[in-house]
């Protein structure tokens, strides 16, 4: 003012209230491996948003073909999650095991998303972990269980203990245990999030 120096402003993102435990529950919680941030930001902003949450792998001013070369690579490893919000996140998403869209986002991101978290909330990224473990579950018990009694019974039949009508019967009653197994999924879990 006046020709002298009066302040410096510094703007920083502010990590959500959530944010240091959520990052803390992925490993023990959800059996993750690793976790980082992949940004476009300066690397002093990306280091100091990592320390407040506590994450200590950080890769900053990527733009969008760098952080895709690093999902790659990450993705080549082991099973991904990537959680964006922007369209320059949109190629990553696609190039993850799991790309997440979180908060009011484009089309662009969302069509390049597996899942569309509509809030922007971490809580609603951990109970997407907990249906999708959950549906999963399911899906396996219905799938597995439905044909290991299906072989159980052509044996019963190969072994001539089953008659044709009597297999067909039978093969009713399986699909119809696997589809009713499978519609557990309508019910809501007893935890839906553990934050």
């Amino acid at each position: 003012m006046d020709h002298r120096y009066a302040a410096t402003f510094r703007f920083r993102d502010a990590p959500r209230a959530d944010s240091r435990s959520f990052v803390k529950h992925l490993g023990p919680k959800h059996h993750f491996g690793r976790v980082m941030i992949v940004s476009g930001d300066r690397e002093s902003e990306v280091r100091y948003l990592a320390d407040q949450v506590g994450i200590t792998e950080i890769s900053a001013q990527k733009n969008p073909e760098e952080k895709l070369d690093i999902v790659r690579q990450e993705t080549a490893k082991t099973k991904t999650l990537y959680v964006g919000d922007g369209i320059n996140d949109a190629p990553a998403m696609m190039a993850a095991t799991v790309g997440m869209a979180i908060g009011q986002n484009s089309d662009v991101t969302s069509e390049a998303a597996g899942v569309v978290v509509m809030e922007s909330s971490l809580k609603k990224v951990d109970e997407f972990m907990h249906i999708s473990r959950r549906m999963r579950t399911i899906a396996l018990q219905s799938a597995v269980g439905g044909m290991a009694l299906s072989i159980a019974g052509m044996l019963l039949a190969a072994l001539g203990h089953l008659s044709p009508v009597s297999g067909a019967i039978s093969q009713e009653i399986i699909d119809v245990l696997a589809v009713l197994n499978a519609l557990r999924a309508a019910l809501p879990p007893k935890v839906i999030h553990d934050l």
